[in-house]
């Protein structure tokens, strides 16, 4: 019996879904060094399922297909390399892979190998953006070009950024087996801003003129649920980070419409807002603050928590302005400043907030000229007026343009 879905949709969802699964247990046996041979199997396994599949259906179980198909090409890889060793040894340099037949998918081994990948892609010695485009390719499957798009630069840049952070990643000693927890002490830190900046590049996207790119989201928060499954990772900021990712994920459908513009968060309908998702929220800033550490991803994660409140609570622009104070001390960044400066507007009065603007001296930001031309609204049009202009020349967003000219429109309509 035959499973009827279509193969051309399932196949890129199995990719998207197990390619990288498949690839970090494979680098078990071949190496970080030899990364491109497990990805080339990887490959080749979904190519014969697109062509299988298409002529004979979509067999029953499509996963274990998958698995079994990939474990018969490794081992014929393997006994060809064995043959290959038996007649010309002396030839062969030795870091070739090593001959291995015990090759397993269960379930254990693949959170194992996906967990050891994650910690060896976030390699230290490469920049924070190469870890992002290594870590969009190696563990979400993700092709040149749409890392390219999420970047919002060119395809041949990316390449380059993947062949360095490639060559750190050979070169680097980490072995793909159960980590131990020095190893992961020593990379945890690098390994929750990787995912947190993966998520922040969809939660935030400029690409494709799209605001948001849900699927960089769903990968980050997937690669956060690994660390939170295994007892060494789960520690207090992992459980902070999820709960930031589950409560920003839960006002997704309700922050553009149906053009594609961005909703502001006072605008937004709230009936669309993931309940389900604020609760797991919930649940993991709960189990955050079992330890004694107050991170970035705490103080996020409440910030967070506050926003999915009713907004008929006294106390919640207070609350989220306080979390800022704290937030800026441990990690000051100009989107943090401004969004402190929002808060602050909503506590003291845009009057107010405008000054403490002016002192963060950020005037090329589009961002800036954004907030400006909010602060300014109620106050004086032409300012906010001027303030949005300046905020369409600086943003390279087409999407945020044509949500900053509807901005504009409204306030020229008001006037007249």
């Amino acid at each position: 019996m035959k499973n009827q879905k279509s193969h051309i949709d399932l196949v890129p969802h199995l990719f998207r879904e197990e390619y990288a699964k498949m690839t970090a247990v494979l680098c078990r046996h071949f190496g970080l060094k030899h990364i491109e041979i497990a990805e080339d199997i990887a490959s080749d396994t979904f190519l014969k399922a697109s062509e299988h599949w298409a002529i004979h259906g979509v067999p029953e179980n499509p996963i274990a297909w998958l698995y079994t198909v990939a474990k018969n090409k490794t081992r014929d890889y393997f006994k060809h390399i064995s043959i290959f060793e038996t007649q010309i040894k002396h030839n062969l340099k030795y870091d070739q892979p090593q001959y291995s037949v015990n090759i397993e998918f269960n379930e254990q081994i693949i959170s194992d190998s996906q967990l050891a990948m994650v910690f060896a892609v976030c390699n230290p010695a490469n920049s924070a953006e190469n870890q992002i485009a290594l870590a969009l390719q190696i563990l979400c499957g993700f092709g040149v070009e749409e890392i390219a798009n999420a970047f919002i630069t060119k395809s041949e840049t990316i390449k380059k950024r993947l062949q360095r952070a490639r060559n750190n990643l050979r070169k680097d000693n980490f072995q793909l087996k159960t980590l131990t927890k020095p190893e992961i002490q020593s990379r945890q830190e690098t390994v929750l801003q990787t995912l947190y900046l993966l998520f922040n590049e969809g939660y935030f996207s400029k690409s494709n003129n799209q605001l948001i790119r849900r699927e960089l989201c769903t990968q980050a928060v997937r690669l956060n649920l690994i660390l939170t499954e295994n007892p060494l990772t789960n520690t207090p900021q992992t459980n902070a980070l999820l709960a930031l990712m589950c409560f920003q994920s839960s006002r997704l459908e309700a922050r553009t419409n149906k053009k594609g513009e961005a909703v502001l968060f006072e605008e937004q309908d709230k009936s669309l807002w993931d309940k389900p998702l604020i609760e797991r929220g919930n649940y993991y800033l709960v189990k955050a603050t079992n330890g004694k550490e107050t991170s970035k991803y705490h103080l996020e994660a409440g910030i967070a928590y506050w926003h999915t409140t009713s907004t008929d609570n006294a106390n919640k622009w207070k609350n989220i302005l306080l979390l800022y104070n704290q937030l800026i001390l441990i990690e000051y960044s100009p989107i943090t400043a401004l969004n402190r400066t929002f808060a602050f507007s909503k506590v003291y009065g845009n009057q107010k907030a405008i000054i403490e603007a002016e002192k963060l001296h950020l005037t090329e930001s589009n961002y800036y000229s954004e907030l400006m031309g909010y602060l300014y609204a109620d106050i004086d049009y032409v300012k906010a007026i001027s303030h949005y202009k300046r905020a369409i020349e600086l943003t390279k967003s087409e999407t945020q343009k044509r949500t900053l000219t509807r901005k504009i429109a409204l306030l020229q309509k008001e006037t007249n």
